[in-house]
């Protein structure tokens, strides 16, 4: 499984995490980044991390949860 996390703080709506990975992620009301739901783990899509790359602001974080 995998820990992701959207900086909204940081986003700024550009859309490219939905755009590579439409399977988890989405935009919210206001246009910015939001995780689907159930897909909060990533749901096993190998295109999470290309998401998070695509962020132009870096504003998503995928790690892998320590244990």
């Amino acid at each position: 499984m995998t820990d992701i996390h959207i900086d909204t703080d940081v986003c700024i709506g550009a859309g490219q995490c939905a755009l590579a990975a439409p399977g988890v992620f989405t935009q919210d009301d206001d246009g910015f980044s939001a995780l689907l739901p159930g897909r909060e783990g990533g749901g096993g899509d190998r295109m999470v991390r290309e998401a998070a790359r695509a962020c132009p602001v870096g504003a998503i974080k995928v790690s892998e949860p320590a244990g």
